[in-house]
């Protein structure tokens, strides 16, 4: 079991829960014991649970209905324990929220502003990622150089600002995404380029509204992939 870093009880339900989930204890569709036994589980008060559950709601992990219960709503890889904390799944889950917000919209706008040198660059960068797959590497910097690529074909500076202030978070996500794809298979990586190139493509034509959607499936998929099974 992974113990969560972070302090205080809350964190500590919230993590045993969620490793209960991945095991296969708790499976989906499955119900969760109520807050009373989970209050006397862990010898705390409801209000610390009731916390706990919320965080794993927020995360898409859970879903409370009225008069049925808390049911697990999905199972995050199970390979996500290999490379990350299991807390830091919401501040990854928050990085992907944001970037939707912007990057899709910068996308959209990339699609409308974007000159030749700028296509050319999104392009090298997606044939970077392509040589990564070839050489079995991972390619977090690479990938972000993707996105930032597209962010400055925007011709907007706060797309790219934006992007860059929270490098760190980006390329921490992109390194765990990308190391999950590459624990799973070929195949996953390569879906992952085809997404970017659904990116290129619709910029390249000039569809705006081909961009923007290019965009948000790839970052929605890209979250998907990783808390899902």
């Amino acid at each position: 079991m992974i113990e969560h870093k972070s302090p205080g009880m809350p964190g500590r339900v919230y993590s045993d829960i969620l490793n209960r989930i991945i095991d296969g204890e708790y499976r989906e569709g499955d119900r969760l014991p109520s807050e009373h036994t989970l209050a006397e589980r862990f010898e705390t008060s409801r209000p610390t649970v009731r916390e706990a559950l919320a965080q794993l709601r927020a995360d898409g992990i859970i879903a409370t209905r009225q008069g049925s219960g808390t049911t697990v709503r999905r199972r995050p890889d199970p390979d996500l324990r290999r490379f990350a904390p299991l807390e830091t799944l919401s501040d990854v889950r928050r990085c992907y929220e944001f970037r939707v917000m912007t990057e899709v919209g910068g996308a959209s706008l990339a699609a409308q502003k974007a000159d030749e040198a700028d296509i050319d660059a999104i392009q090298q960068a997606w044939d970077t990622l392509q040589q990564v797959i070839h050489s079995e590497g991972v390619g977090a910097r690479d990938d972000f150089a993707f996105h930032l690529a597209v962010a400055r074909a925007s011709k907007n500076q706060f797309f790219i600002t934006a992007l860059s202030f929270i490098h760190e978070q980006v390329e921490s996500s992109m390194n765990l995404s990308r190391k999950l794809s590459q624990a799973k298979s070929v195949e996953r990586q390569r879906l992952v380029q085809a997404e970017h190139l659904a990116v290129l493509d619709a910029i390249r034509r000039r569809d705006s509204r081909g961009a923007e959607r290019a965009m948000r499936e790839h970052l929605a998929n890209a979250m998907e992939r990783m808390v899902g099974a």
